[in-house]
């Protein structure tokens, strides 16, 4: 299974790129559109990958974060929800405001993707509301998680626990670990 690929954009089309590895090996990888459209042909570029098997093919898919790819997966596993209408809905918007729309069913914001229509967009949110709330609070909880540690480690250094909350309230935790909160609040912080 490849889950990781680096390397440099040899070619790019609208919703694909051509990522030529160390190994001097090509990978096409199927991006979301505005992904692909930010992304410039020379540099280089690590994505997650998920690798779709069938009998016609092997297509490799690619996101910038574990997030997006672990709810990537969750879409394809609706029936009828493939590859690109899961691509698709994730270019609707931020991850919060689709988990947000299976949430509270929003149907007509899901069905502003090409390819979704009423009724798959129905059984999406009837699949997937009780499991996009469970990953809603896993990621909360990690982000607690690490706001906690850079609390812990301000405390440590000096501050009261109201002052490290304060520091730390503001700060992107998304894909940063306590330490890096942690020296972004000392930054932040002046101390």
């Amino acid at each position: 299974m490849i889950s990781f690929i680096q390397g440099k954009i040899i070619t790019k089309k609208e919703n694909s790129l051509t990522v030529l590895t160390a190994g001097w090996v090509g990978y096409e990888v199927g991006l979301q559109t505005e992904k692909c459209a930010s992304l410039e042909v020379g540099n280089e570029v690590g994505l997650h990958t998920y690798l779709r098997v069938s009998e016609n093919a092997m297509d490799l898919y690619g996101f910038e974060t574990l997030e997006e790819k672990d709810f990537f997966e969750l879409l394809i596993s609706v029936n009828g929800i493939g590859p690109k209408s899961a691509l698709n809905i994730l270019g609707l918007g931020s991850l919060d405001e689709i988990q947000n729309a299976i949430s509270n069913s929003d149907v007509d914001y899901l069905t502003k993707v090409s390819g979704v229509g009423k009724r798959t967009a129905e059984r999406l949110t009837v699949e997937l509301k009780s499991k996009v709330e469970v990953q809603k609070s896993k990621v909360v909880e990690k982000a607690g998680s690490v706001m906690g540690d850079a609390i812990d480690g301000l405390v440590s250094l000096g501050y009261s626990k109201e002052e490290a909350r304060q520091v730390v309230k503001d700060l992107d935790v998304e894909g940063k670990t306590g330490e890096q909160l942690l020296r972004e609040a000392l930054k932040g912080a002046g101390k």
